[in-house]
Order: structure tokens, then C-alpha cells, then sequence
């Protein structure tokens, strides 16, 4: 009887699959292929990324957006003329890829249309198109398009795979994608957590990105960017706006740029480099206020202390000279910054020693990355203070003859703002978990590599230069101290042929107020045209945005 029983079910299955299978078998592939969603990365979570705004609210710079992906089965378009119409009157379609994919009669699907809107899907839907499908789909979004698009980065295909490849969207790629859609406990989460919250490995939490990116100053530096590029037309413009005490990039910007809503329209992928962080420069005199600050360190020099300028000298049977050439005679120190004075500088570190030279070089991190949370950080070249040259340690005490990235630039330079000590940059503040649980992320402190009297008394003299000798000193603020610097260095020729006569790369910087900085700026040109000097170029930029950040934060006056 159970032998029986077990046929008779085995048979009713048999006729089951034989009507599913034969007899209606078309009909429940054609509904299967409308329901069948194949996982991809490019259709797989991912967590935001977010700006954020001074009074603490979040500002979406990446997210995820959903819709439908549209296809067709090929071998079941009768007509590709109408219903290509059909479809274009109802999403824009590229025709040269609708009919060639219409034509490949041996595949079972294949893609014709992206990013289609829900009110797109449901219209198409009533058409009851044969072989048409219709498939939940999701992709990147950018919603400030080129706001930040250096430091944010973007998701591409790396070989067959969709992962972020530039930017943040590469650094925290283990961060931000989502390998499961299944519901967490948010308590389970915290016990399960507790490695990766006592981690300072971000990466080991999955979620959303918060960065210190403030929007509004980013687009003002953007703005302040592309008014230098219109005006001097340099290859390239660039800038970073941090907080010297905690090391938070509020703003970071390059122009040229590009929109990673678009990057596959982009003709030159070099475009997509953060030049800031992957790029190194000599960058010029904006190095001498780190000189001078070591000599006043140890106790070599003073700003009063005098040296005779005869305008040139020679060092390892090379001429070094004044940006001018010409001698200014007995002068002290203080005009060593206020006439950016590169006998001056080589007059420090000859007086300090130039061992002592050379290990304040290496301690104000010049060399080193500064381990900024940005995919492919670059590492300055110094090579030549190590080489024992007296021609090399003179030429580096006034910016040249070593090359440093923006980023290791401004974190040295933010040591004058910081009491003395070095910053840690980063871009990640945080990140929040799906939870709504937020892991802080916290770079560990810098070292300290100044005395807190030197910051003081250079601070003082880089005052004065903002005030005094800076454009004549029209740029003096009355009720606001800044202290600030120009760089002005010869671009190497590749190869090690020397310097180019017409080429240069213009900086500056400057941190305010100066004893109690709230913000450090740094600006950069490469081969700007129409203006010698960084003074001419960068000078009123800066002030630019340094107006907008005491009026937008309302930072009081210090004087």
C-alpha cells in the first residue's frame, strides 16, 4: 500500500512538471525572465557619503539611487523597429546599441536602457511589450556633481567589477560596501563591534562615510579656484582649507575638474588625479618660515639677528642668489621673511648647523607620507639634504632642490599653528553604521616638533609680512591678525636639465587669527601666466576665502 501511495505521488508529480515544462513552459519563462534579477556589484548596496555642515547636519556627496534597468530577449522581438520606438517615446534610447543588441537572436537577454525612473517602468509595464524586461536596478549618485569630485572620488569598473576607484569611494571601498541585505540587531551589532570600535582601522566598520568637508566653504574655495584659472590660466589650481588643530579638511579642491556623474565622458583620465595628495612639488619659499622657525628653535638666530646680503654667493661651486640678485646689505631676520630673502634662509641653516637643519627637515614630516585617508598619497623627495652638499642644504632652506606633496606642505607648515605641533589631515570623521550608530574616526596626534615661544615669535614675524610687506601691505586686516607667506619656486626641467626661465609654481599660505588660528589656507598655481609672483596670483584669493570663513563662522576679532 505505501509502495503504492508513493507511485501514484510520483506519477502526479511527473504530470505536474510535464504541464509546467511543456505544456505552459513558455508562458513561465517569459514571467520567470520578467521576475529574474541577476546580482552584480554594480546592483549591490552601498553605504553614503556625506558632507558635513558647521552646525553638525549632513549633506548628501554619494549615495545610491534605485530604479529599473531596462532589457530585451531578442529572440522575441518581432518588430525591433516599433518597439524601439515605442520604448524611445518613453526613455531616451541609444538606437545603434538597441539594434545591434536586438540582433544577437542567440542571447537571452540583453541590456538596452539604465536608470529608469518608477513612472518610466510603470508606462512601459502597460505596454505589454513581448520580450521586453523590465529589472529592479540601483547605481552611484553624486547629487553635488563637481563639488568635492577630488576627494570624493567615484565607483567605476576595475576589470569586470564595479568598486569605487578614485578618492574616498577606493579608500573606505571595504567601508562602504554592503555584503548582506539582511536586518543586524542594532544591539547584537554593538557587542559584535567592540574589535572594530577599538580598532583604528576604519575600514573594519561597515557603513555610511561622514566627512569634514563643509559645503559651503568647498564651493567657495571651488569658486575662489576657478576665478584664479580664468585670470592666470595655470595648468592647474589648487587649494586645501584645514583645521590646524585637529587635522580636518574642510574644503579641498583642483580645477580643472570633472563630474563623477559623468566620468566616462572625461577625454583625459589624468584629470581624475588628486594632485594635492598624489603630486609633488618644489614648492618655493613658503618653505622659509619652517627654516627660520627651526633656527629660532635651537637658538641660532633671533628676528633681530643681522646677517651681511651681498645678494649672491657661492656654495659647492654653485652661485645661490636673492630672487632679484641684488644685495640688501646688513639686514635682520625679519626681513629675510618680508623680502623673502633666500641668502637669508641659506645664512639660518649654515648658523644652526646644517645636521640640525636636516633633522628638523625630516621632523617637520617632509619625506614621509602624512597618512591622509586618500588612496594613493605620494612621498616627498628630499634626497639632497641627505647628501652632504652645502650648495643642497641652501637651496632647501628656501623651497628648492626638495619636493613635497600639498598635503605633507600644509601639515608642516600647520605646526606654526598648532603650537607646535603636527596635525594629523584627514577628510573621515566618522562612520555610521546602519544602525544610526556612529564610529568616530580619530587619527592618533603628531608629534611635537616646535617649542611653543618659536610658533609665537614666528607667528609674530609672518604678521608682519602679511601686514606690512605683503602687495605694500594693502591686504592688512584691522581688526583681524593673519599670518601669512608667498612661494614662488623655478620648475625642474625632467631629466635633471636644471630649471626652466618661464616656468613657476606659485603658493601660499596663512592661518588666522594668528595667535588663535581657527583655519590654515594653502593655495597652489602650476606655470600660472601673467603675474612673476605668487603675491600677484594667489595673494587676494587667499583673503578671499579667508573673509568668507571669519564671516561665515563668525569668528571674532583678535585685535
Amino acid at each position: 500500500m505505501l509502495s503504492a501511495l508513493f507511485m501514484c505521488a510520483a506519477a502526479l508529480l511527473a504530470l505536474r512538471l510535464y504541464f509546467v515544462q511543456i505544456v505552459h513552459g513558455e508562458d513561465y519563462q517569459k514571467s520567470a525572465r520578467g521576475q529574474y534579477v541577476e546580482v552584480s556589484s554594480e546592483r549591490q548596496g552601498r553605504g553614503d557619503i556625506f558632507f558635513s555642515k558647521k552646525e553638525g547636519d549632513l549633506v548628501a556627496a554619494a549615495v545610491m539611487q534605485s530604479g529599473w534597468g531596462l532589457a530585451i530577449v531578442p529572440a522575441e522581438i518581432t518588430d525591433p523597429e516599433q518597439v524601439f520606438e515605442t520604448l524611445s517615446s518613453i526613455v531616451p534610447l541609444d538606437k545603434e546599441r538597441f539594434f545591434a543588441n536586438a540582433a544577437k537572436l542567440g542571447d537571452p537577454y540583453e541590456d538596452v536602457g539604465f536608470r529608469l525612473s518608477d513612472s518610466a517602468a510603470a508606462r512601459i509595464r502597460k505596454e505589454k511589450i513581448p520580450g521586453v524586461i523590465l529589472a529592479p536596478d540601483q547605481w552611484r549618485s553624486y547629487p553635488a556633481d563637481v563639488l568635492a569630485a577630488h576627494a570624493i572620488g567615484f565607483v567605476g569598473y576595475k576589470g569586470d567589477a564595479k568598486v569605487g576607484v578614485y578618492g574616498l569611494e577606493a579608500r573606505y571601498e571595504d567601508s562602504l560596501v554592503k555584503t548582506s541585505g539582511l536586518y543586524v540587531n542594532p544591539f547584537a551589532e554593538i557587542f559584535a563591534n567592540v574589535g572594530a570600535a577599538l580598532s583604528s582601522d576604519p575600514a573594519l566598520n561597515k557603513g555610511s562615510v561622514i566627512t569634514s568637508i563643509e559645503p559651503q566653504v568647498q564651493a567657495r574655495l571651488e569658486e575662489t579656484l576657478s576665478g584664479v584659472l580664468k585670470t592666470y590660466s595655470p595648468k592647474e589650481a589648487a587649494g586645501i582649507v584645514m583645521d590646524p588643530h585637529t587635522g580636518e579638511i574642510i574644503a579641498m579642491a583642483i580645477r580643472p575638474t570633472f563630474d563623477p556623474n559623468t566620468y566616462n565622458t572625461v577625454d583625459d583620465p589624468s584629470v581624475f588625479t588628486n594632485t594635492l595628495v598624489e603630486n609633488v612639488y618644489e614648492m618655493g619659499s613658503i618653505m622659509k618660515p619652517l627654516t627660520v622657525a627651526a633656527g629660532i628653535d635651537v637658538g641660532a638666530i633671533t628676528p633681530k639677528t643681522t646677517y651681511n646680503d651681498k645678494g649672491c654667493i657661492e656654495k659647492s661651486g654653485k652661485k645661490i642668489c636673492n630672487y632679484d640678485g641684488k644685495a640688501r646689505g646688513v639686514v635682520p631676520i625679519q626681513e629675510v621673511l618680508n623680502q623673502s630673502l633666500n641668502l637669508g634662509v641659506s645664512f639660518v641653516a649654515d648658523t644652526m648647523g646644517h645636521n640640525v637643519f636636516s633633522e628638523y627637515i625630516h621632523a617637520f614630516g617632509l619625506g614621509e607620507k602624512t597618512g591622509i585617508d586618500l588612496p594613493n598619497e605620494a612621498r616627498g623627495i628630499i634626497y639632497a639634504i641627505d647628501r652632504g652638499y652645502d650648495v643642497d642644504y641652501a637651496s632647501a632652506s628656501f623651497g628648492q632642490g626638495i619636493a613635497m606633496t600639498s598635503i605633507e606642505t600644509i601639515r608642516a607648515l600647520a605646526s606654526l599653528a598648532n603650537g607646535g605641533v603636527l596635525p594629523s589631515p584627514h577628510v573621515v570623521r566618522g562612520i555610521k553604521l546602519e544602525s544610526g550608530i556612529v564610529r568616530d574616526v580619530v587619527p592618533p596626534p603628531g608629534p611635537r616638533v616646535l617649542k611653543i615661544e618659536t610658533v609665537q615669535t614666528v607667528s609674530d614675524m609672518l604678521v608682519k609680512v602679511f601686514d606690512k610687506a605683503l602687495l605694500g601691505g594693502i591686504l592688512k586686516q584691522e581688526h583681524y591678525s593673519i599670518a601669512a607667506k608667498t612661494g614662488t619656486a623655478q620648475i625642474a626641467i625632467p631629466g635633471g636639465g636644471g630649471y626652466y626661465e618661464d616656468r613657476f609654481l606659485h603658493s601660499f599660505f596663512g592661518y588666522f587669527p594668528a595667535h588663535d588660528p581657527k583655519f590654515i589656507v594653502f593655495l597652489v598655481a602650476v606655470e600660472p601666466h601673467g603675474a612673476e609672483f605668487a603675491s600677484a596670483t594667489l595673494a587676494r584669493p587667499f583673503l578671499d576665502i579667508a573673509k568668507y570663513l571669519i564671516n561665515y563662522y563668525d569668528i571674532p576679532p583678535d585685535r
